[in-house]
């Protein structure tokens, strides 16, 4: 589970959202309570979806569908509406983990207990054809699993095996690697009862050996085998390849009936054990009894819900305090914050905040105002426990963290001003979430230990959430960009977790900003890269929401995760008659669109996130680079006067220029220092320190750090970069660098 994001809903019918259960490519799973206090996944369909030709016809199918079929073992329809502004239905909620999640996890299931698995789905699929349906997407992430057996989920392509609308030949439907030879073949009037038993035998045998029959890559070489080659014989369980065989025969009449699959399943299965609580591996048991208990805590510690109706008062003059380069700019035409108020309350903001302000590291005057210890008398030592990954994926980054954080202890402890003197033990995860929740409770339980900085990487902080809040560990991160809650414990609200950096989701804000006020663009092309996740949706979805209501057009293109046919995602670009394009890949696929742009004579803007920001993308691209503008959550700090001091001493201490987020950590330790002294004494106890934070404002190297409640920390910084001569040239904060 993870927390509700900014953008998301806080209710949807009589449900209250509570986290974030999954997204794909249609949509979003959230877990739900009922006013009743029963627990739900409200399936909510994303708004690109939803406003397309047919799309709310399709979703009435998938809950009529979901309505006509009764079984213990098929996951109930509770509630839905496909006419709501956001078409959403809601399911009862099975704590256990998918059947791939489980083979991926723990390995292949017993062969009793798949005999339990493929009696009881056959008993599910009895009543989904007793319905007049077919299931047409029988696989592993379809099946989820509980202490009593498994739960046949998701009807979304469900059909009537007459039914014409998604049967019609050329079209395929299912999942490649567990889908039938029919549907392979796109023969939409074959498909009946008999793909689903086929798709049933890929189950089991993936269920049994962890090998899909028809193997694994493409999806083009997985449909071919599917029609052409037999399975792979590694895939047939022992005592069950008879039968699994039977299931995938190529030609439908030869496959078994599900009465007949059941009398073969049963005859291997103890009388009782399918009855029994105990048919799954003890491992999985523990993980389905962990997650149900995870889901009663959410009553007592709960998400802080974000209004999307925030007044524009909300927005405090000071957030808008971010640029070093001058308190006073000429007036530019904006994007309003009533244009673009469905971006959510924390968008809005970002998009009509402004002002300026410089600071100055040496001259400044301090935060922390309290007198030092009487002369002779030792200051007591916090310890601050680096969290990062120093070996991994973003090693660069993390090292470049640490060696800024080293720069504000260092500074802290040889100049004095503060009750305390700080130490900072680095403790490396290499970017692994599992090695990261294991540190993080070895840290929750070192008494010695104040506050953490870091971690890292998104999911590595979601690693830790949990087992921090529960300590009331105060952590600051400046590199996450997942939305990250305020923790209610009891009667007391502990805002335990400073992200010093932007969510994901406001990088749309500095991409609006450059489209409307620099350039002016008219027609936006925004690339929807699937490799990037939600965070690729989400980008292009708020993005395209803000342009349309400032009277600007947007299409948006998704590309699939694999390979991208760059010259032709070019040719659309130019047949879209676009004057800007937003691409939301890493380096190596943005370099990739670059040439392709260059070849096919754009001239347009070109826009791409940090996450293209890197050397390799100049290495890549050549002189098709230049002119591409990135929007970033971190600044330069070799081109802030304000960080004039802080670079010189980093080149002087570590030979070289700062790091990405290098200043940002420097900022952060000095935040979190300020947090820990009060009226001249240390603040030693984490709740106090947690309970500190929000009330704290530190005028740093690259922003002002100070909470707003419905906002969080720093929700205006951003930052904007150019490619020049064959470099990343530094722009300045979004909203100076969309006027100059």
């Amino acid at each position: 589970m993870e927390p509700l994001r900014s953008g998301d809903p806080s209710r949807l019918g009589r449900y209250r959202l509570l986290r974030r259960l999954g997204a794909g490519g249609m949509g979003v799973v959230f877990l739900a309570r009922a006013p009743g206090g029963a627990i739900a996944a409200v399936k909510v369909v994303r708004s690109t979806y939803a406003e397309e030709t047919g799309f709310r016809a399709r979703f009435r199918r998938e809950i009529a569908a979901a309505r006509q079929v009764d079984s213990p073992w098929v996951v109930p329809l509770l509630d839905a509406d496909a006419d709501a502004e956001t078409p959403w239905l809601a399911t009862s909620y099975v704590p256990g983990p998918s059947l791939a999640e489980t083979v991926d996890t723990f390995g292949p299931l017993s062969l009793a207990s798949v005999r339990v698995l493929g009696l009881r789905l056959a008993e599910a699929l009895e009543a989904v054809h007793g319905a007049g349906l077919v299931h047409r997407d029988v696989k592993p992430g379809n099946v989820l699993l509980a202490p009593d057996g498994p739960r046949l989920i998701d009807f979304g392509i469900a059909r009537a095996p007459e039914a014409t609308a998604l049967t019609s030949s050329g079209v395929i439907v299912g999942s490649p690697g567990f889908l039938s030879p029919e549907q392979a073949r796109a023969r939409g009037g074959e498909i009946g009862p008999p793909s689903d038993v086929f798709s049933l035998g890929c189950v089991l045998a993936f269920a049994a050996t962890g090998v899909r029959p028809f193997g694994g890559g493409s999806a083009a070489g997985m449909l071919l085998r599917t029609v052409y080659d037999e399975p792979d014989p590694t895939a047939f369980p022992a005592d069950l390849t008879p039968l699994v065989r039977a299931c995938l025969h190529k030609e439908p009449s030869g496959r078994p009936g599900l009465a007949r699959l059941r009398e073969a399943l049963a005859e291997g299965t103890e009388t009782d054990s399918a009855e029994r609580s105990d048919w799954l591996p003890a491992p999985v048991t523990r993980l389905i009894n962990d997650r149900a208990a995870a889901v009663l805590t959410i009553g007592t510690i709960e998400p802080t819900q974000v209004s999307a109706s925030a007044s524009a008062s909300a927005v405090s003059p000071e957030a808008a305090t971010l640029t070093a380069v001058t308190a006073t700019r000429p007036a530019a035409p904006s994007v309003g914050r009533r244009s673009v108020l469905r971006l959510g309350s924390a968008v809005a903001g970002v998009l009509a905040a402004g002002g300026g302000g410089a600071w100055w590291w040496s001259t400044r005057p301090r935060t922390v105002t309290a007198a030092p210890p009487s002369e002779g008398s030792p200051r007591p030592e916090l310890v601050v426990a680096f969290h990062g990954d120093l070996t991994g994926a973003r090693k660069e980054s993390g090292n470049a963290q640490l060696k800024g954080a080293r720069l504000a202890v260092e500074q802290i402890n040889a100049k004095g001003g503060y009750p305390f003197r700080l130490k900072l033990p680095a403790y490396d995860d290499g970017g692994d979430p599992k090695r990261a929740g294991e540190l993080a409770g070895r840290l929750v339980k070192d008494a010695g230990v104040r506050a953490v900085l870091g971690p890292t990487t998104d999911a590595c902080f979601l690693a830790t959430e949990v087992t921090y809040t529960k300590a009331v560990m105060p952590v600051v991160s400046v590199s996450v960009g997942t939305d990250t809650t305020s923790t209610t414990i009891g009667t007391n609200v502990f805002h335990s977790h400073a992200a010093l950096r932007v969510t994901d989701s406001l990088l749309a804000a500095p991409c609006v900003r450059y489209l409307s006020n620099h350039v002016d663009a008219r027609q936006a092309f925004l690339v929807d890269d699937r490799a990037q996740g939600d965070f690729a949706w989400t980008l292009c979805d708020q993005t395209e929401r803000a342009l349309r209501q400032a009277g600007r057009d947007a299409t948006v293109a998704r590309v699939a995760a694999g390979k991208i046919d760059y010259a032709s995602l070019a040719g659309r670009v130019v047949s879209a008659r676009a004057d800007a394009v937003v691409f939301t890949g890493d380096a190596a696929r943005a370099a990739g669109l670059a040439s392709a742009l260059s070849t096919a004579r754009f001239t347009g803007t070109r826009m791409a996130t940090e996450r293209a920001l890197d050397p390799r993308f100049l290495a890549s691209a050549g002189t098709a680079a230049n002119g591409w503008v990135f929007a970033t959550s971190f600044t330069d700090p070799t081109a802030r006067p304000s960080a004039r001091a802080f670079t010189t001493a980093y080149r002087a201490r570590f030979g070289t220029d700062p790091g990405w987020y290098a200043a940002e950590a420097y900022d952060a330790v000095m935040f979190l220092a300020a947090a820990c002294a009060k009226d001249g004494s240390a603040v030693t106890e984490r709740g106090a320190i947690a309970r500190r934070m929000p009330e704290i404002t530190y005028s740093g190297i690259t922003r002002t750090v100070k909470y707003e409640k419905g906002y969080g920390y720093n929700h205006d910084a951003m930052f904007e970069f150019q490619v020049t001569d064959g470099a990343f040239r530094y722009l300045g904060q979004y909203q100076e660098a969309a006027v100059s």
